[in-house]
């Protein structure tokens, strides 16, 4: 299974985990946090983007093997989320 988002081929088999989440600036420190933490200290933190992580590492590996879309939006994160969640539907 193939999604095609803009100009990006991201592959749909061998998913370990999909899921949406931030991107945030806390004190200079940058990191990613899920969409449920950003609810609770969303005030507390500079938001930067959304991001929809494929990740495809296997369970137990260190080298984290992802492919990331970036959002300026949450309802951006929302749209793509259901139209990915249409292939696994099929």
């Amino acid at each position: 299974m193939i999604y095609n988002y803009k100009n990006e081929t991201i592959r749909l088999e061998n998913l370990t985990r999909l899921y949406g989440a931030v991107v945030i600036d806390m004190q200079g420190e940058v990191a990613e946090m899920s969409l449920e933490w950003y609810e609770l200290y969303g005030d507390k933190v500079k938001l930067l983007n959304y991001v929809l992580v494929f990740d495809y590492t296997p369970p137990g590996e260190q080298v984290r093997d992802k492919k990331v879309l970036e959002f300026a939006t949450q309802d951006e994160l929302i749209n793509t989320m259901q139209e990915v969640a249409q292939f696994f539907q099929k």
